[in-house]
């Protein structure tokens, strides 16, 4: 994904004295070297490509030699996730040591520690979250689960579904169905991951059948709708519902299926029950209705054909003739463009709006003006959604829900492009703990897309960049590209290098 979004670890820095007490620093970083040498073995088991046919019936010989490197390599992830486990809930000790040190309430501490195992981990702060949550389950309620991680017995995936059946048992009783599942002697050797959650929740039933049942009776508070990318600009709308809801939903949408089918109608069974699903949420049969859908594109991909991808707020990137086809009405994209009431998606009448954002020469970087208010104007919210696209954090892809000031408004930080960014509402909540801080990078000249510098309690600095728009030279990742020998002049900053173009897509009025 390097050139899309490059956030990295950009380097370690000493922590500052007055922010980390010393007590929290005992754990010094010794076995890094240790790591570096494992990674130098694991890279050195690389198969020689190379390699020519042999006729002595050496080949059997180095095929079962490669399967054995294979099976040795996943237990040493087994074993990796056990050390990682570990490492996490001693790194929650410290920080909750030293931040106890410091005078922070019991109920504060320790709330940036996930979002930091997150940063090292190259994951987002959610998954960072459930990480340590299933470390420290393994660490003090769950050690026979914790030997088979360590032993290659389970991997990281299996032992989470261990963790997660048996999360609502009081701790004397998951180590008690710990200790009855015993996943360290071999237990689970040729089991799936259904075998492996049937165990684990007959385990937990059988030493609290009243908190599984009132965990079932719980999760129906959790029922919510969900939207995810798929490939080939579709995506995936899931809902969690209560098994009565859910099973009757996916029975009135067959039924519908089964009586258009039956009518001749050609379309598939699944083709008819998407749409239907599409026009009884919406109330119309193409699926919008009222409902912004804002693509971001280059001038020349609207108005020249070009092959130049667009992007679409909260899915991602779209091809370019797909995106031109969007706008002129016929979303389907199917061989039978035809709605179940006989309109074409041309028959359909859309009201199109165009914003024009002028972009620097290579690199893309947004222009836009300060403002003295507190809050960020609608219009420089715009701006800051199209250039940054999802929360700006290192590894989160959170939908943007806050526009916040990097540098605090009420320690000086002006309410301004530079100084402003998207983030989810969960990083900018961790962004105000102690010890967390936010800089604008100085950038490497005019042009340049916006970086974060952000440093976490510990001292480590991460890198934030803001991804690139629609037809920006990549050669020169957040740099304006430099130009060859004879070539023109490098265009000013005021130069127009390629409109972004925000298109505003709706329903006429009936």
């Amino acid at each position: 994904m390097a050139g899309i979004r490059e956030k990295q670890l950009i380097g370690v820095g000493a922590p500052s004295g007055s922010q980390v007490p010393d007590a929290a620093n005992q754990s010094a970083p010794v076995p890094c070297l240790r790591v570096e040498d494992l990674i130098g073995a694991v890279n050195s088991l690389r198969p020689d490509a190379g390699g020519t046919e042999r006729t002595d019936g050496a080949d059997l010989t180095d095929s079962a030699e490669l399967i054995e490197q294979l099976r040795g390599l996943e237990d040493l992830k087994s074993a990796i996730a056990g050390a990682q486990a570990r490492i996490a809930v001693a790194f929650d000790a410290a920080q909750r040591s030293a931040e106890k040190a410091l005078g922070i309430p019991a109920a504060d501490q320790g709330r940036g520690v996930g979002a930091q195992i997150a940063l090292a981990r190259r994951e987002s702060p959610a998954r960072g979250s459930r990480l340590l949550g299933l470390a420290k389950a393994l660490v003090t309620e769950m050690p026979r689960t914790l030997a088979a991680l360590d032993t290659g017995q389970l991997n990281e995936w299996r032992a989470t579904l261990l963790v997660k059946e048996t999360a609502c048992l009081a701790a004397e009783d998951r180590c008690a169905a710990d200790e009855e599942l015993a996943a360290d002697t071999g237990t689970f050797d040729g089991a799936g991951d259904r075998a492996v959650t049937a165990a684990a929740r007959t385990a937990a039933y059988r030493r609290d059948p009243r908190s599984v049942t009132k965990r079932a009776s719980h999760a129906a508070t959790e029922r919510h709708v969900s939207l995810r990318p798929a490939p080939d600009t579709m995506t995936y709308l899931t809902a969690l519902l209560p098994v009565a809801q859910g099973v009757a939903v996916h029975a009135a949408l067959s039924r519908h299926a089964d009586t258009l089918r039956n009518a001749g109608d050609a379309r598939t069974r699944d083709q008819i029950m998407a749409d239907a699903l599409a026009e009884r949420t919406t109330g119309t049969p193409g699926g919008i209705t009222g409902v912004e859908i804002q693509l971001v594109m280059t001038d020349r991909t609207l108005l020249q054909g070009d092959s130049e991808p667009a992007r679409l707020p909260g899915y991602g990137i779209i091809p370019a003739a797909w995106a031109r086809t969007l706008l002129n009405g016929n979303q389907n994209q199917g061989e039978d463009n035809r709605s179940p009431h006989g309109q074409t998606g041309q028959d359909r009448k859309l009201k199109v709006w165009l914003r024009r954002l002028y972009t620097t020469p290579g690199t893309g970087e947004l222009v836009a003006a300060d403002s003295r208010a507190r809050f960020f104007p609608a219009g420089l919210r715009r701006f800051i959604q199209a250039r940054d696209d999802t929360c700006r954090t290192p590894y989160c892809d959170a939908p943007i829900r806050h526009f916040d000031h990097i540098i605090p408004w009420h320690h000086g930080g002006p309410t301004s492009l530079d100084n402003g960014a998207g983030l989810c509402e969960a990083c900018n909540h961790t962004k105000e703990l102690p010890g967390w801080t936010a800089r604008p990078a100085a950038t490497a000249g005019p042009g340049s897309r916006h970086v974060i510098d952000i440093r976490t309690p510990t001292g480590h600095h991460y890198r934030s960049t803001a991804p690139p728009p629609p037809g920006t030279d990549q050669s020169a990742p957040g740099q304006a590209a430099s130009n060859p020998p004879g070539a023109d002049p490098p265009a000013t900053t005021a130069h127009r290098f390629g409109d972004l173009h925000y298109w505003r897509r709706q329903r006429q009025p009936a």
